[in-house]
């Protein structure tokens, strides 16, 4: 008789889960039967098309399956720390030689007359086809080319869980719990195209062929996209429970004054962001925008004129920076403008000085102060609001759900105006941030003296190290950039991109030791100084101080510069290990120079071959300098969380979506959750409870935190 059982189950209820791989499958995140069934493959070995050794194309990606004939191990002869393991295949038609680094498990897993499936860039070397890291299974007992699994699934795994015991599993699950409810409406479904969730559990694990495995599992990214979306607008909710919107003046004489005094006209592109803001700001209902803008395209004046809007209302603003040198940096742009538009202001960091704090926070309660520039010192249970009706968030990624919210909490219905200068895809932003609008610029106003980026190779830094002593003796200033603080780093929190996309596999330079070689023996003479992350914020201040007066020549740090710092006399950056960060957040560094009336030169050192994935992301920064474009770059090559690091503040995680893959679905999933949440708010029709349970086992953690203040 069938066994049966429900998605919430552990799965300790199914055959062959207990003991070690129940722990195994709890590593991996897999608590219920529902975790293991959304557990889907992340490839496939298609035994409709394997090729046959003597016939693999060379230069292409093949499928073998062969018997062993050989296993062996040795050292790679340049790193002695470097094990390899070695698999001679062979059918009836050749030889193939399958190549496995710092692997030396395989060994342990494949013994000689095994029957094996090989998956890879087909190579020719010494008189052998070969593969060089393919993926691999042992089939024997599994019917080899010719059993059952005409497309053999392959899930991601853990120590102590093969790849084949893992497929036992899910398919335990899949007989006994598969038969689901549908939780998504038919008639969606069908407008959409999409199979069932029962036909999509069973597709995604055990298809027919690879087709019905990507439109299976197109269902159930979609699934989890419009969880996505529906939790975001439940959040959004919650957040605006029972709040009064304010409905600001938009065209009065603070904003008139402001624009006046702004050195330059706004550019089309920042009028339009501009009326759109002033409009949501007017309108009875709380505003919820988010500032996209490209690297020195002017978000900061546009920001401006919401300010200016505030005082025109007779109300309040807070401005939240995610550094002390950025916010200090925002009121010493911003702050001559604001007094030209009789617009009060003040500045609130960790650095700002008991007397002066205990002063700002008492005009803040008075609302004797209009706006209020800081850091999360904003935050303090201390600064109150006498009518906070604007918050400003800059780069919004870097605060988690809560940070955002308690500052929100100073303001019931305070409008809400998000900027980024990381350039986002509209997939990601809709997914980041599906409960916002969005206005972006793309042009910069002024642009600069320009940029030019160069791709080196250790070896060649003295070339790198020649352009900054030429700046220097021109009385320029320079960025030195490190992916690590000092040696006693582990590197695992700093490592930007995953290592498939790295270049080398040494270890990483890092600042301290890098101000010590530059002084001692690359700079002599030259005044350089240290910036990084653990560095207290009066120090941090104190450092990026120094070198924007131009007492540093040369400013030796981590990406703690990428957002927001503008000293126009630096013209020359060199980034070491260049292949540790992401694109978009090499774009950010480089747009550090340049910004003057010289042009700037910024040299991405990489150890990286020419023809390897790392250079080529690399080139990119030296083919195009339009963020939006790289950003696209990025997110095909990379996982959309890794992107701007929002696992580690407070966001979400999609673990089937491709965001590149599937922008239509994103779209679709939009669309979707605004129709559905605007017809019932609160899911509570019939025909939508199953989907409010859904939503909440998926996203809920998202935002219970707002539920529980």
């Amino acid at each position: 008789m069938q066994r049966t059982c429900a998605l919430s189950d552990s799965v300790s209820s199914l055959r062959y889960v207990k003991g070690a791989r129940q722990e195994a499958l709890a590593r991996l995140g897999i608590r219920r039967v529902r975790d293991l069934l959304l557990h889907v493959p992340h490839r496939y070995l298609d035994f409709t098309n394997v090729t046959k050794i003597a016939r693999a194309d060379v230069g292409r990606d093949a499928t073998v399956v062969a018997t062993v004939d050989r296993v062996d191990q040795r050292r790679a002869r340049t790193r002695p720390n470097m094990k390899i393991v070695e698999l001679s295949v062979m059918d009836e038609t050749g030889v193939l030689i399958a190549t496995f680094f710092r692997q030396p498990w395989v060994a342990e897993q494949v013994h000689e007359g095994d029957t094996v499936a090989l998956s890879g860039k087909v190579t020719f070397g010494n008189g052998f086809r070969q593969m060089k890291a393919p993926f691999y299974e042992v089939v024997t007992g599994e019917g080899g080319a010719g059993g059952y699994a005409r497309v053999l699934p392959v899930h991601p795994v853990t120590e102590g869980l093969t790849a084949s015991w893992m497929r036992r599993i899910v398919a335990s699950a899949v007989a006994d719990a598969s038969d689901v409810c549908d939780w998504l409406p038919a008639s969606l479904a069908a407008r959409r195209g999409l199979m069932t969730l029962g036909r999509a559990l069973r597709d995604v694990h055990f298809p027919p062929s690879v087709a019905a495995a990507g439109l299976a599992r197109r269902r159930l990214a979609y699934d989890e996209l419009l969880c996505l979306q529906l939790a975001l607008l439940a959040r959004r909710q919650i957040e605006l429970a029972g709040v009064e919107p304010c409905s600001h003046v938009s065209g009065g004489p603070h904003v008139d004054a402001l624009l006046a005094a702004l050195p330059f006209d706004l550019t089309d592109e920042q009028r339009v962001a501009a009326d759109e803001i002033l409009a949501d700001m007017a309108a009875p209902r709380v505003m919820n925008r988010l500032l996209l803008g490209d690297v020195g395209t002017g978000k900061t004046a546009v920001a401006a004129v919401a300010l200016a809007a505030v005082a025109d209302t007779g109300t309040q603003a807070a401005v939240m920076a995610p550094t002390s040198v950025l916010a200090r940096q925002y009121a010493e742009k911003l702050g001559p403008v604001l007094d030209a538009a009789h617009v009060s202001w003040a500045l609130v960091t960790g650095a700002t000085p008991a007397p002066e704090r205990s002063r700002l926070e008492s005009a803040a309660a008075r609302g004797e102060v209009t706006v209020v520039f800081g850091t999360t010192a904003l935050l303090s249970d201390a600064l109150e609001f006498s009518a906070l009706t604007l918050v400003v968030i800059d780069e919004q990624h870097r605060f988690g759900v809560d940070q955002r919210a308690a500052l929100r909490r100073k303001g019931a219905g305070a409008d809400l105006l998000a900027m980024t200068a990381t350039p986002i895809p509209r997939t990601l932003a809709l997914s980041l941030y599906g409960d916002v609008d969005l206005s972006r610029i793309r042009r910069r106003p002024r642009a600069g003296a320009g940029i030019t980026t160069r791709v080196i190779s250790p070896t060649n830094l003295d070339l790198a190290w020649g352009a900054i002593r030429d700046a220097v003796a021109a009385g320029r200033q320079a960025y030195v950039v490190c992916p690590l603080v000092d040696d006693a780093d582990d590197g695992s929190a700093l490592d930007d991109v995953p290592e498939a996309l790295r270049g080398s596999a040494a270890r990483p330079r890092a600042a301290v030791p890098t101000l010590e070689e530059l002084r001692a023996q690359v700079l002599p003479g030259v005044a350089c100084d240290l910036l990084h992350g653990r560095m207290t914020a009066a120090e941090k201040d104190l450092a990026m101080e120094r070198f924007r007066a131009g007492k540093t020549q040369v400013l030796v740090t981590t990406t703690v510069v990428e957002v927001g710092v503008d000293v126009p006399n630096a013209t020359v950056m060199v980034v070491l290990d260049a292949d540790r960060f992401g694109l978009a957040t090499l774009h950010q560094l480089r747009g550090r120079v340049g910004r003057g009336d010289v042009s700037g030169t910024v040299f991405l050192s990489c150890a990286a071959k020419r023809d390897s994935r790392a250079r080529e992301r690399l080139a990119a920064l030296e083919a195009t300098s339009d963020g939006f474009e790289l950003a696209e770059l990025d997110l095909r090559l990379r996982h959309e969380g890794e992107v701007l690091g929002y696992r580690q503040s407070g966001g979400v995680s999609l673990e089937v979506s491709d965001l590149e893959a599937d922008r239509d679905l994103v779209e679709w999933a939009h669309a979707d959750a605004r129709e559905i949440a605007d017809a019932d708010p609160r899911l509570s029709a019939p025909a939508h409870r199953a989907m409010a349970l859904e939503v909440r086992d998926r996203f809920g953690a998202y935002f219970e935190e707002l539920e529980r203040a």
